[in-house]
């Protein structure tokens, strides 16, 4: 039996939404990370009528969206994770608050970590690409901040991690624009896990129940 064309438009609606929610996200974390290098953004505008960007936006700051800067910026101030400061001629420069900058810290892909819990949930995150040979360098940057980050690399392309990682490998593949080549499976069983608790210090009696 098929669906009903209002049952349709509320399903497209919903994956719209998701992905702009998704894109806002990133958006969000780019302009943390701009902030938390020094590259400085003249605003204008209140927090009541929203924060607009002034004149041209500089090289770096022209990766983004002026809309959807615009929209990050404000969702930014409104979490406290912005703040401006005023200029003598009444405009105002954004800046990153206490709270900004261990955020921006934590999308820092040089410094990046993935927080190890006290207990292991017993499932195992894999992660697994095929971005063809066009987008090589993106492959290999991905590649290599896995290995970093401690990732078990199973063979070319897939990763094995036991501990939520979920936000970092969202912030990863839309970074580098790779969704539609990647997926993130949660597993409960993987036949070498043995090996694979012996590489991520996890007592051999730890099993899934």
């Amino acid at each position: 039996m098929g669906i009903s064309e209002e049952m349709k438009k509320g399903l497209q609606n919903r994956l719209n939404l998701s992905h702009r929610e998704r894109r806002m996200g990133i958006t969000k974390k780019k302009i943390l990370l701009l902030l938390c290098g020094g590259l400085a953004l003249g605003l204008s505008g209140s927090p009541r009528t929203s924060w607009k960007i002034l004149g041209e936006m500089t090289k770096d700051w022209k990766k983004l969206s002026r809309q959807a800067a615009e929209r990050a910026i404000n969702s930014l101030y409104s979490s406290k994770l912005v703040a401006t400061e005023e200029n003598a001629d009444g405009t105002f420069t954004l800046v990153l608050s206490a709270e900004g900058k261990n955020k921006a810290l934590r999308y820092d892909l040089d410094r990046m970590k993935i927080k190890r819990p006290p207990q292991w949930d017993n499932l195992w995150r894999m992660v697994s690409f095929d971005i063809p040979e066009s987008e090589r360098d993106a492959r290999d940057a991905i590649r290599g901040h896995l290995i970093r980050l401690g990732f078990y690399e199973q063979h070319q392309s897939f990763f094995v991690y036991p501990f939520d990682c979920r936000s970092e490998i969202e912030y990863l593949i839309e970074l580098y624009g790779v969704r539609k080549y990647a997926r993130f499976i949660l597993a409960t069983y993987i036949d070498n896990e043995s090996h694979l608790k012996r590489f991520f210090s996890i007592p051999l009696h730890s099993s899934a129940v």
